[in-house]
């Protein structure tokens, strides 16, 4: 594997000369651990929740620090000169609006906010305000992360939405669907993720394609099972009294909905040995992967390693659940950085 699941910060070797790098709708640092990873200067931030920018800060240590909605951030006219001098501006939009997961439609056009202590906001434009953003700034490339639901359904034409807005914004780009568990990241995660090129920028393997940008992203990494990230010594839990009922019904491997007489739970599941973990969920009243013995949910050190994230990362107050399932896995950052580096930025005449 290119990069290593389980790390630690303390040990890694962050070089910093590949480029520079913002990071906007940053929570924890997933990506820009993954930026990091490979080699590039992060130099900075953008995040609206209070609490999400102090364990940014307090593991990250940025030069530049915006802890506030991005439709303020990106009016400002007070940037930092080095924010219009960026090799890469890396943004994930909140996408509960379009997860297959959520309420899709009932929810779009609608304000609401994650957590207390957040601004409401309208969740399905902030990745036009992230392109209004880049075409302020005019970094040489944009990267955009998604969930899979973007690409289905009533959802569709949003794509078509990003892909003009990106056009207009002064860039060439195109999106590809990707899974982590191919990227050397031991956890099923599907997410689309957009890559933009500004349309001065002259590379042979990006003229390759002519309109669209072309760079190859795909990763064969061996797949990592459960069994390779079990905690071996992880206790058992006090579990809600209904998942308690169901635990010792359902099989290794399968789901609570296989039990319940309603067919509910269905985003409850035990894990199994033998295959990859499925994707790690925000959600920290219940639900998500479940050992296949023990009666407990997964411990910090399987999410720190499922979600690549490391093992000494300060959560400060916050679950590490829900840190690591909002977070992009940073080794599948690392992986596209990579490959924009060593395709694309290299390149650039």
């Amino acid at each position: 594997m290119k990069y290593n699941y389980e790390w630690t910060l303390k040990d890694a070797k962050f070089t910093k000369d590949k480029g520079k790098v913002f990071s906007c709708f940053a929570c924890g640092g997933g990506s820009t651990m993954g930026y990091k990873l490979a080699g590039f200067d992060v130099i900075g931030f953008n995040e609206i929740d209070p609490k999400m920018a102090e364990c940014y800060i307090k593991n990250h240590n940025p030069k530049y620090q915006f802890i506030e909605p991005i439709q303020t951030f990106k009016n400002r006219d007070d940037l930092p000169r080095e924010l219009y001098d960026l090799d890469i501006l890396d943004g994930s939009p909140p996408c509960s609006s379009f997860s297959m997961a959520g309420n899709r439609e009932d929810d779009w056009g609608k304000e609401k906010k994650f957590r207390e202590g957040q601004s409401e906001q309208v969740l399905d434009t902030l990745f036009f305000d992230f392109i209004d953003l880049a075409k302020k700034l005019q970094p040489k490339i944009v990267i955009a992360e998604n969930v899979k639901g973007l690409l289905m359904g009533d959802a569709r034409p949003y794509v078509s939405r990003i892909l003009k807005s990106f056009s207009d914004a002064g860039y060439r780009v195109d999106f590809k669907l990707l899974d982590a568990s191919r990227m050397g990241v031991p956890q099923k995660r599907e997410r689309v993720f957009f890559y933009a090129v500004r349309n001065d920028i002259e590379c042979e393997t990006i003229d390759l394609m002519g309109e669209q940008p072309f760079i190859d992203l795909d990763f064969n990494e061996p797949i990592i099972t459960y069994g390779e990230i079990e905690d071996v010594d992880a206790p058992p839990e006090r579990l809600f009294p209904s998942t308690t009922k169901m635990f010792p019904l359902v099989v290794e491997g399968g789901n609570f909905s296989d039990v319940h007489p309603k067919g509910y739970f269905f985003n409850y599941n035990k894990v199994h040995r033998e295959r990859v973990l499925n994707t790690i969920t925000a959600h920290t009243n219940g639900g998500g992967s479940y050992h296949y013995a023990v009666m407990r949910g997964l411990s910090k050190k399987e999410n720190c390693r499922g979600g690549t994230y490391p093992q000494d990362y300060n959560f400060i107050n916050q679950k590490h659940k829900y840190m690591v399932g909002m977070s992009v896995p940073p080794v599948m950052t690392a992986q596209i950085a990579d490959r924009v580096h060593n395709q694309w930025l290299k390149g650039i005449k």
